[in-house]
């Protein structure tokens, strides 16, 4: 077991020196990749590296290869390492790793001191930090081999979690063109049609989710009783609808708590987001595995029995930008679906129940697929945190890893080898 490693302040010249950017003139931005790349904060962040969307020919303030990059403005401490020489602007810094430090390790350093630099930042409208609180930011600082070691373990972590991000990324594509594919050529080998949604094998039809199930509507039980909030039965809400299934949530009622406010939805109904900031990017609707409650802002679509709730999520889902059309801004400006849209809301249906079950096999082995990347990539998350926490605080060394934590097997979720 290692001790605690000692701290030095960034502003040292031996560990760094910070850039701060500035903004040039708007003439001289553009989008046609004249000049460097431009930087201006964390929308231009990708996980390890940034993605340019801007380009600058008459820059103030430079970054090069292997600066760590840094969002100092509204978010403030997310980090990035500059593949090349690039503009930054007004909300980012450049930190260039002295003749102390190992850039790698500097970067993690960095990245590990994110809460610290938050807790530092000021202003009431955008939080933002300046040079003086980099300067005396205190960073963990290994002897340089050790540095290395580190910054090299916590790298590899870093690009298997973004190899299963874009392994997941491909297999959601895959299952996209796959729906495309199936919603309008179905699998029998049909002519297609034209109907008022689009076109579709012959002999299917377009349908309401009214003609396939029931829509029901949920509640929140009151807060303040404790006994509706103490029980195990899964409350859904919006930030629960990020997969196609789900199998538990964030939040959970009793039984009292469900006849006080919500109501029981069965296994196997979708549920549809209906009123929410998730409406503005994408369709949260996820098929539940067991009976769930759920909130007001989530409609329960419970089949009438012809069509599984798998295929009526797939359905809805491959025409979703039809329905995502629908939303309108409240009064209070949160996106929303109308009941009414919901309800006359129609989609590509087969005359034969048997061939949306055999779409329905195919899309659950696209989503196991997606599903497996995505679990494989918040344990990847897990231990590089955890990795992160030991090494920085000096609770371990690298040489006392077993490294083969870091090995595929290790880092696949139990129901994946199953």
């Amino acid at each position: 077991m290692s001790g605690q490693l000692p701290t030095r302040q960034l502003g040292d010249s031996r560990v760094a020196e910070i850039i701060l950017g500035q903004s040039p003139p708007s003439s001289a931005y553009n989008d046609n990749e004249n000049g460097l790349p431009f930087f201006q904060g964390k929308a231009d962040f990708g996980l390890l590296h940034p993605t340019p969307r801007m380009w600058c020919n008459a820059g103030q303030k430079f970054a090069r290869f292997g600066d760590v990059l840094m969002s100092v403005r509204a978010p403030v401490g997310d980090v990035n390492i500059a593949t090349g020489d690039c503009v930054i602007g007004r909300g980012v810094a450049a930190i260039r790793a002295g003749a102390e430090v190992d850039p790698w390790f500097l970067y993690f350093a960095l990245h590990y001191s994110k809460p610290t630099l938050e807790d530092r930042a000021t202003g009431s409208t955008f939080a933002s930090i300046n040079k003086t609180t980099l300067e005396d930011l205190e960073i963990p600082l290994a002897e340089r081999s050790e540095q290395v070691a580190i910054g090299a373990v916590l790298r590899q972590v870093v690009e298997k979690i973004e190899q299963e991000g874009l392994a997941g990324d491909v297999a959601t594509e895959l299952k996209r063109a796959a729906m495309r594919e199936l919603f309008t050529r179905g699998l029998r080998g049909e002519a297609q049609k034209e109907t008022e949604i689009g076109p579709m094998p012959e002999s299917w039809n377009p349908r309401t989710i009214l003609d396939l199930c029931e829509i029901w509507s949920g509640g929140t039980p009151r807060k303040s009783v404790t006994e509706y909030w103490n029980g195990d039965i899964p409350w859904v809400s919006g930030k629960d609808l990020k997969r196609p299934a789900l199998d538990d949530a964030i939040d959970h009622v009793s039984a009292a708590g469900v006849d006080a406010g919500s109501r029981l939805a069965p296994e196997g109904a979708v549920l549809l987001l209906v009123r929410g900031m998730g409406l503005a990017k994408d369709l949260p609707v996820a098929v539940i595995n067991r009976p769930m409650a759920f909130n007001q802002d989530v409609k329960a679509l419970v089949t009438r029995g012809a069509y599984s709730g798998q295929f009526l999520r797939s359905a809805i889902y491959a025409g979703k930008e039809r329905l995502l059309s629908q939303i309108v801004p409240s009064a209070h400006g949160t996106m929303t679906l109308n009941l009414n849209d919901v309800e006359t809301f129609k989609v590509a249906c087969p005359s034969d129940p048997d061939e949306a079950k055999d779409i329905v096999t195919i899309l659950h082995t696209l989503d196991r697929k997606i599903d497996l990347h995505q679990k494989k990539r918040e344990v990847l998350e897990e231990l590089f945190e955890s990795l992160l926490h030991k090494l920085m605080t000096g609770e371990i060394a690298v040489s006392d890893l077993d490294l083969s934590a870091l090995s595929p097997a290790s880092t696949q979720p139990e129901e994946a080898t199953a």
